[in-house]
């Protein structure tokens, strides 16, 4: 009987099994040209244009492929926003060596077109999104007042689907355990409830999508330019935030800066994160 006391206790003291060491990889599945960078950076020159790179993110570990954001491909946006080097989103991952079917997760930065446009590639995959997100966007933005630039229609139309069809997660408010090692924060208002991710291994990083476009962002301490002039304080602390959870600037991930595809090692369309 003692020793079975004894065994309990080791036990309850345990520590908690870590996470998975997950592999990060960025995968560039398209650049738009010369985008003028005071839509990025607050203060930029108002004649100084930055070519963006379009990345979604795959996260491998624990028995999951998980993908941060989905990229797009509906030809309104590819008509409005002409891409160099476009390959659809789907076709982008397959080179990483996962199937468009075997991708089990994917976790919504935010519900701009170039974000979630994607989700129906991936046909068995799980999608993550914060719940105020989702029920503002399919809800009162499409009411009289509401507010919904950006946000596609068919994509919306997509996300409901996903929720009765039972593959649909809601993510409810900030500092939220997605996963075993990846965690979610809300990073103030760059549409109605935006969110970035913590994945937690040697090292940690952070994967701020459009809450911070740039490492320019970063270095030079500006807010993101989307951002209204009453969030951009929220969005320089989140970016503090970032900075803290990550435990360095240089594992902060910015949403579309060509650079991190020079930062880490890269083959072809792929950057190889951790």
């Amino acid at each position: 009987m003692k020793r079975l006391l004894l065994l309990a206790a080791a036990l309850l003291a345990a520590p908690p099994a870590a996470p998975p060491d997950d592999s990060i990889q960025a995968i560039r599945y398209a650049t738009i040209k010369d985008f003028p960078t005071e839509a990025l950076v607050m203060g930029a020159p108002k004649d100084e244009k930055t070519d963006i790179a379009m990345v979604v993110w795959l996260i491998r570990g624990g028995g999951h492929n998980i993908l941060f954001d989905s990229g797009y491909y509906r030809e309104n946006w590819l008509k409005e926003f002409p891409a160099a080097d476009y390959l659809r989103p789907d076709e982008a991952v397959r080179l990483a060596g996962v199937a468009p079917e075997d991708v089990t997760d994917i976790i919504i930065s935010h519900a701009h077109w170039d974000h979630l446009g994607g989700i129906d590639l991936f046909p068995k995959a799980t999608v993550w999104i914060q719940k105020a997100e989702y029920a503002y966007y399919t809800g009162d933005a499409w009411q009289p007042g509401g507010k919904h630039g950006g946000i596609d229609p068919e994509d919306v139309k997509a996300l409901l689907q996903r929720n009765t069809e039972g593959r649909l997660r809601l993510v409810d408010g900030d500092d939220v355990e997605i996963l075993p090692g990846i965690r979610a924060y809300t990073g103030a208002r760059h549409t109605f409830a935006s969110q970035y991710i913590r994945v937690a291994g040697n090292p940690t990083f952070v994967l701020a999508s459009d809450n911070c476009y740039l490492y320019r962002n970063l270095a030079e301490h500006r807010a993101s330019a989307t951002f209204s002039e009453a969030d951009r304080p929220a969005n320089l602390a989140n970016q503090e935030r970032m900075i803290a959870l990550a435990g360095s600037p240089d594992r902060v991930v910015p949403g579309h800066d060509p650079r991190q595809f020079e930062r880490f090692p890269t083959q072809g369309r792929i950057a190889r994160i951790r």
